[in-house]
């Protein structure tokens, strides 16, 4: 049991690894809108400014459900 919660931890380790490069990258990458996807809210005004991802935080649960769904089925 331990060796395969060792590929787990792995392959895991693996995806938080190439999502933080990507999220890195951001910027660079028109293609990754992530933060800034249309139905994200933001109010500015003068020296304030308030960021609630809507949209991104919906389709990034969409996301994990699917995953975690698919994951489960084994």
């Amino acid at each position: 049991m331990l060796p395969q919660f060792g590929k787990i931890l792995i392959t895991v380790g693996i995806v938080v690894v190439v999502l933080g490069a990507l999220l890195m990258f951001s910027d660079r990458l028109p293609f990754l809108r992530i933060g800034r996807l249309p139905g994200d809210i933001v109010y500015r005004r003068g020296n304030f400014t308030f960021y609630f991802p809507l949209v991104t935080s919906i389709l990034i649960s969409i996301v994990l459900t699917l995953l975690f769904w698919v994951l489960g089925r084994r």
